[in-house]
């Protein structure tokens, strides 16, 4: 197991919170990940679907820009892809009942003061406390 990249985490959170501010600052905007997904799915404007497509586009091309720096992602994935498959149809369930993602709630919510947020938030974190203390120490 690698030892944890303070600096980068630092660096890649102050960077997600810019990227959050400028977005509503800029287009009043929340930068909910699920719901600019969601939305690109769903939307029928033009104009609604290239910033959500940008948006998606910039994760995706951010993760490849780091590979191209340092050669590859920081990966250390002990589960198989059947694992990851079920893993990300339930968060993406778990976002629909939720009303948004740890990006929605964690990042815009909160800076917002939103109570909603803060509970959403809250579940988030105990869930995946609990989540990780089954997997390792139960199952």
């Amino acid at each position: 197991m690698t030892e944890p990249n303070i600096i980068g985490g630092l660096i890649g959170g102050a960077l997600i919170g810019l990227a959050a501010v400028l977005l509503l600052a800029l287009d009043g905007r929340i930068a909910g990940v699920s719901g600019i997904l969601g939305g690109l799915i769903t939307s029928t404007s033009r104009d609604e679907s290239f910033w959500r497509l940008a948006f998606i586009v910039g994760l995706i091309a951010g993760a490849g820009f780091y590979v191209l720096a340092r050669g590859n992602l920081p990966l250390d994935l002990q589960a198989g892809h059947l694992t990851l498959l079920v893993a990300g149809l339930l968060v993406g369930i778990g976002t629909r009942l939720g009303a948004g993602c740890t990006s929605g709630h964690g990042v815009c919510g909160l800076a917002r003061r939103s109570p909603r947020s803060l509970v959403a938030t809250m579940i988030f974190m105990v869930t995946a406390a609990l989540t990780v203390f089954l997997t390792r120490h139960v199952f």
